[in-house]
């Protein structure tokens, strides 16, 4: 799609998040005067500084605070990844839907553009990816999922340049043409629960949940893709090359089994580009991962502190157990997301030593769960802030352990988002 193409639609904005709003902005910036509709379900007050940048625009018509309206009229309909649409909805609107993402890799001044997408690791690994590239002394982007608007950098973008892109589920429902290199880390059922407010999850099946994943390949001249979804894969019959990662020995800072199939998955991206084995390896060794992954805070009196805010479902914090086998004391818990914990605490009685509980909605059942499998109902306490918790898990620890914060859980309620818990915890522990 041109800019010109854009501009004799009639257009609607579903959302004022990050990526739309860089994308009006780009628009404007070369431009595109036509007259467009943005809708939010925020006001003015709560969309804060996002609608303080547009609210000079007079060829904005505004529909704030108010449910999603009839769509029909319009025909360019830019959806931002946090809005849902019921699917048979979506289907009726199929031809008008689009969004940012889509819209970016249209109008991108390179095509050496990497997706990469999964449940899980796709942040640490397209971090690894662009940190690899730019050690290779090559122009490199990187935004998408992991918080940066790619519109936000597009006219930075020369047509050599290497944009590196997280791309979350949602983001990729309205993908399609999809990016140069594909790479999928791994499924698991993630975004099937009733919506968080600070983490929609809107998908109805696995099935759907799945297909979004695979639009990353659409247009792609190569899928790099975990081992583990090889049969999912070929049942595809895909016409695109593919190449299947396990995971990786090199030396890295990183801990767990997880974390070398993203290291891994970075590295066939890596040698995909031909970039020299040396680079690979001194880079891999050096990259610290990111905030609130099973990032490493501190170690103190031999005990080590752990955070993993960003595990919001028991399968991450059941990666995160495995990670370890030195005796664990958790903070966990939290907000409701409708997760079944009945595997995480099989897991839990085997491997953690004293439980720390946040209080919140799912917690009681997290809690009685945990006490089914056999873990001592003396070896849990249930907390009501992160200082609390900080203080107990010390009090209970031992040379040798490692005090994990890792909830399985949503962090509305008790705190902000993963962020607010996040950052609480590592300021508390330093």
């Amino acid at each position: 799609m041109t800019i010109k193409q854009l501009s004799d639609n009639k257009l609607i904005f579903l959302g004022l998040g990050s990526e739309n709003l860089a994308l009006i902005k780009w628009l404007r910036h070369n431009n595109f005067k036509n007259t467009i509709t943005v809708w939010d379900s925020l006001d003015e007050k709560k969309l804060g500084s996002r609608y303080l940048d547009l609210r000079k625009d007079k060829n904005i018509i505004w529909k704030l605070k108010q449910k999603l309206p009839d769509l029909i009229s319009y025909s360019l309909i830019v959806r931002s990844p946090g809005v849902f649409i019921a699917p048979i909805n979506r289907k009726k609107l199929r031809q008008k839907l689009t969004g940012p993402m889509q819209l970016f890799l249209d109008f991108c001044p390179t095509k050496n553009i990497i997706g990469v997408t999964g449940s899980k690791g796709k942040g640490t690994t397209s971090s690894l990816i662009y940190n690899i590239i730019k050690a290779a002394k090559k122009r490199v982007w990187l935004g998408g999922n992991i918080g940066v608007a790619p519109f936000s950098f597009i006219n930075k973008i020369k047509s050599t340049d290497y944009v590196v892109l997280e791309l979350s589920s949602f983001q990729l429902q309205e993908v399609t043409t999809g990016p140069r290199i594909a790479v999928i880390t791994n499924l698991t059922r993630e975004h099937l629960s009733p919506a968080d407010p600070n983490n929609p999850n809107h998908h109805p099946s696995m099935s759907d949940y799945w297909q979004a994943k695979l639009n990353i390949i659409k247009g792609s001249e190569l899928l790099i893709a975990n081992n583990k979804l090889k049969l999912k894969v070929e049942s595809k019959k895909l016409k695109v090359k593919k190449i299947y990662f396990t995971s990786s020995n090199l030396e890295s800072k990183l801990v767990g089994e997880h974390n070398k199939e993203n290291i891994a998955a970075a590295v066939e991206v890596a040698k995909y580009l031909k970039i020299n084995n040396k680079i690979i390896s001194k880079t891999v060794k050096n990259f610290k991962g990111l905030e609130y992954r099973l990032e490493k805070i501190k170690e103190k009196n031999d005990i080590t502190y752990y955070n993993d805010s960003f595990a919001t479902t028991p399968e991450a914090t059941i990666i995160a157990l495995k990670s370890f086998t030195t005796p664990i004391i958790l903070l966990a818990g939290g907000a409701d997301k409708k997760s079944d914990f009945h595997e995480l605490a099989k897991m839990i009685n085997k491997k953690v030593k004293f439980l720390v509980l946040f209080k919140g909605l799912a917690t009681p059942r997290f809690k009685k769960e945990v006490i089914k499998a056999g873990f001592k109902t003396s070896n849990i306490i249930i907390v009501n802030s992160m200082k609390e918790a900080v203080i107990k898990a010390q009090k209970k620890s031992a040379k040798g352990d490692i005090i994990l914060m890792s909830p399985a859980c949503a962090s509305f309620g008790m705190f902000k988002n993963y962020k607010d818990r996040g950052k609480q915890f590592t300021s508390l522990v330093k």
